[in-house]
């Protein structure tokens, strides 16, 4: 193929398939299968890696990420991105009626209203049609240029080809993570044991600012455009502008209606208060806009807002509903965690049953009765959980809710650590939850990777004693599977040969598959790096574990105590004799100085210049060491942008000196 024939054919690909990822994405009618779309786009990225000259800033190649941005660059909105004054009652909406009213002075005005999403702003600029910058809504004066990770946003045409775009015009518009996809990561977090997010908002905006937008497209933002400016608009009113991005291929949340009266606003208000939870992303309240675009310049802003739109607030959706009773599971930690049981109760688009109560001391905090009425509240809209109790209705001489005392599952008492909110129970050989919920977590894709096996196979190994421990997964015999319920020889041999093939599994993962608490998957990973080997990992102290890079007090204890378990130390052996990796390959740093030597540090933030993993490398080989907690024993606290404020708080509280990236390289350098 020449180089003129390439040109044509990826200008014609890259025209097709960003047309069918509107209709996918935007219009939500598909013409073609996932199959023919993937070899469609294959096609398409084999002739950029042949002719890379020819890739057009629009491919559609782009949208899979893959780009590494260290710094995000800054940029000035042209037209500032202010934020919307508040309004919780109908009777402050009326007062904004009022303001309007006044301020354009006896003229006939309607309102357009739309939905107000949970997400994070974002500042869209097209120029001749081509998506130029993707800007943060920042002070509200600059932002950043999050361009690279916006390119994966399937929703957001990288091109505008329609006969009446301006030369140069600018969309806003709210990147949100859809109810799904949140719900899909935080399930990939609990099965790994990790931390899940708090919500989808604040997860869509740390997501924006990630460095690798291969990892952004991987959480699958999405966008609903809602504004349209530039100085060559040709629209009169709102309503027309928001039909214009509709007819250019942008996603605009169908929700939205224009509202003659007042009357009609508070009818939409109260039409989406209870419908909102059907829709696919979280929305806390309807923005209100004066229709006319020249009265909105009219009516004109104060320092902070429009004076022509306000924001209406839902206050949170809560329900009271009986206690029915508390049960109390146990996590594969032998972590307990007490739920309400509920009579069944309507709240945000779905019947609740069960909400977490987290500890006994909330349990306490409530001041909870048996046969309560509680208050029940979607958090985030999502998670029910319990937020107070009437007391009003509570029966006489209901009984105070006692924390249970020992282990629902196999009676052992109940131990509660210094400093810690949660109950456990201490017998982790013994407790059938905590026995089988290890060993599906040594098997999990990013442990062992022991795909064939799954949680109603290790409940049914359980059952027949044949398995108590992971070790016991390498000495199972076609028979023994073929004695479980609905196992075919095809079956079990596929549970043999994932067991064979996860002798091969990298000492890294082996690590984190024991799931010593507090050893994540990062962890596992440094802890591997450092010491090389199980057998030096075993014989560390505390203090030596500290050297590590990402271990503390906590991590250390935790790893110290587990290897001077005489029962962890014989499953450790037999998995070493089942032919398990326990030696390490990944090099350590080159050592490069001592100019750090006993000095410590934990990273927060993102960094110009360097990964983070760059940096701890480099602390590392000029002999300084990492942690992953601020506390007394840190020296620096090294800050990139966007830091956690509480950290930087604990730092100042405890008089740990912050640096910057800047300060960190004169340090290098002597």
């Amino acid at each position: 193929m020449t180089e003129d024939e390439a040109r044509k054919r990826i200008g014609a690909l890259t025209e097709q398939i960003n047309q069918h990822n509107y209709l996918y994405y935007v219009r939500d009618k598909p013409i073609i299968s996932d199959y023919e779309f993937d070899q469609l786009l294959q096609t398409l990225i084999k002739l950029e890696q042949q002719f890379p000259q020819l890739l057009l800033p629009d491919s559609p190649t782009q949208r899979v990420g893959g780009t590494i941005t260290r710094e995000f660059p800054s940029v000035a909105h042209q037209y500032p991105m202010l934020s919307l004054g508040n309004t919780y009652s109908e009777e402050e909406l009326r007062d904004f009626d009022g303001r309007v009213a006044k301020g354009l002075e006896g003229a006939a005005y309607e309102y357009f209203c739309e939905l107000k999403f949970d997400g994070v702003s974002i500042s869209l600029i097209y120029e001749n049609g081509l998506l130029t910058q993707a800007i943060t809504r920042g002070d509200g004066v600059r932002g950043d240029n999050v361009i690279a990770n916006v390119r994966t946003i399937r929703s957001i045409p990288l091109r505008v080809t329609a006969p009446d775009v301006p030369a140069r015009f600018e969309v806003r518009g709210e990147v949100f993570l859809p109810k799904k996809e949140f719900e899909r990561l935080n399930r990939e977090l609990e099965e790994l044991g990790e931390e899940t997010y708090a919500n989808a908002r604040n997860t869509a905006s740390g997501t924006l600012k990630l460095q690798d937008s291969r990892e952004v497209a991987r959480r699958r933002l999405d966008c609903f455009a809602y504004y349209l400016l530039g100085e060559s608009r040709t629209s009169v009113t709102h309503e027309e502008a928001i039909h214009l991005l509709e007819n250019w291929g942008f996603q605009v949340s169908p929700t939205y209606r224009k509202c003659p009266t007042l009357e009609d606003v508070v009818a939409y208000i109260h039409h989406w208060e209870k419908r909102r939870a059907d829709l696919p992303l979280e929305t806390d309240g309807v923005v209100i806009k004066v229709n006319n675009l020249a009265h909105q310049q009219q009516l004109g802003f104060t320092a902070k807002s429009p004076r022509w739109a306000i924001s209406y607030k839902y206050k949170p959706e809560n329900a009271c509903t009986p206690l029915r009773g508390i049960t109390y599971q146990v996590g594969r930690t032998g972590a307990i965690t007490p739920v309400a049981e509920l009579e069944p109760v309507f709240l945000a688009g779905t019947t609740v049953k069960r909400a977490s109560l987290h500890n006994a001391n909330e349990i306490a905090r409530l001041d909870l009765h048996e046969g309560d009425f509680v208050f029940v509240e979607k958090g985030g809209e999502i998670i029910p959980k319990v937020t107070g109790v009437e007391t009003t209705r509570r029966r006489p001489g209901a009984r105070p809710v006692s924390y249970i005392t020992r282990c629902p599952e196999c009676h052992a008492e109940l131990v509660r650590k210094d400093g810690e909110a949660a109950h456990y129970c201490p017998n982790e050989s013994g407790c059938p939850p905590q026995i089988k919920g290890r060993i599906e977590h040594f098997i999990h894709r990013k442990a062992m990777d022991i795909d064939s096996l799954g949680e109603r196979t290790i409940g049914m190994l359980y059952e027949k004693g044949l398995v108590r421990h992971a070790a016991d997964l390498y000495r199972l015999t076609k028979a023994d599977l073929l004695s479980l319920e609905g196992f075919k020889d095809k079956s079990a041999q596929n549970v043999l040969d994932g067991i064979a093939h996860s002798r091969q599994i990298p000492f890294e993962r082996v690590l984190f598959a024991l799931g010593i608490r507090y050893v994540g998957q990062t962890v596992a990973q440094k802890l591997a790096r450092h010491f090389k080997s199980a057998d030096r990992l075993a014989a560390a102290t505390v203090d030596e574990l500290l050297q590590a890079p990402e271990v503390g007090d906590i991590i250390a204890q935790s790893v110290f105590a587990y290897f001077r378990n005489p029962n962890r130390l014989h499953e450790l052996q037999l998995l070493q004799a089942a032919g398990l990796q326990f030696q390490s390959t990944v090099a350590e740093p080159e050592k490069k100085s001592d100019v750090l030597s006993n000095r410590s540090f934990v990273i927060s933030g993102v960094f110009k210049h360097y990964e983070r993993e760059q940096i701890q490398d480099l602390i590392v080989a000029h002999g300084g060491r990492v942690l992953s907690g601020v506390s007394g024993k840190v020296d620096f606290l090294l800050a990139g942008d966007n830091m956690g404020p509480a950290k930087r708080e604990k730092a100042e509280k405890l008089g740990v000196k912050i640096i910057s990236e800047e300060e960190f390289e004169k340090m290098l350098n002597g």
